[in-house]
């Protein structure tokens, strides 16, 4: 499905009237893309791109810069292992070389069957526990080879899905509180969700909203305040001196 479902589309055009620039919305509704695929298609990223009347070289430039965002397929299951200093020294390097063994892929690599990926971390923050793991973002601490072992039986079973969802899912807590900037109630295809000038009231009906302020004054450089204001502040500290 490499488009945004009808479903996730609702969710692309809730999480924009969050802003009052609706691009803002664009690595969120990134997320939103990659929950539903698993990761960013090059399809999914040029229906992204339509919604946000952005080019897809946009959309990709930006998501590139994170790297939360695959653009290849990866395994319903993404383990990262944290090999930096604290879990280096308790023996991060011997359990990612038992997981490579137990998954038989290197970093980077996928498993045959799609169930798991595996990434060389560069730190986890879970220093405490170390060495540590994240599955699809899920902490996992204090992991020996047995115990990766045992988390794997579980995650392959099942036992863990309440746990641990397929990988592109950062909450299954839908957002449903919090104001709104105003957009459009519906995309059709066209152009972007923009702001409107008006206001959502708790009785549904839409009231348009107050005329934007004056634009600000002129600032005087020399003493950082607004110009017409400088010659009264003035006045007033040379009076009480």
């Amino acid at each position: 499905m490499p488009r945004l479902s009808p479903d996730n589309i609702q969710r692309a055009q809730e999480l924009m009237s969050l802003y009052p620039d609706a691009r803002s919305a664009l690595i969120p509704v990134l997320h939103v893309l990659q929950e539903q695929d698993g990761y960013l298609s090059e399809e999914g990223m040029q229906h992204v791109a339509e919604i946000f009347g952005l080019t897809a070289a946009e959309v990709r430039g930006t998501a590139s810069f994170y790297d939360l965002f695959h653009f290849e397929p990866v395994g319903r299951y993404l383990v990262a292992v944290c090999t930096n200093i604290a879990c280096m020294l308790q023996g991060a390097y011997r359990l990612l070389e038992h997981i490579e063994e137990r998954l038989g892929i290197a970093p980077g690599g996928t498993t045959p069957d799609g169930m798991f990926s595996l990434e060389d971390a560069e730190c986890l923050a879970l220093c405490g526990n170390a060495p540590c793991v994240t599955v699809n973002w899920r902490f996992f601490g204090d992991v020996d080879p047995e115990g990766f072992d045992r988390l794997v039986e579980d995650l392959r079973a099942g036992r863990l899905d309440d746990e641990v969802p397929p990988h592109g899912t950062l909450s299954r807590v839908r957002r449903s509180v919090g104001l709104t900037a105003g957009v459009d109630a519906a995309w059709d295809g066209s152009a972007p969700a923009r702001p409107k000038d008006r206001a959502a009231l708790e009785d549904g009906t839409v009231a348009e909203r107050p005329p934007a302020a004056s634009p600000p004054q002129a600032v005087d450089l020399s003493t950082r305040r607004s110009t017409p204001a400088t010659a009264s502040l003035e006045a007033a500290h040379l009076g009480e001196s």
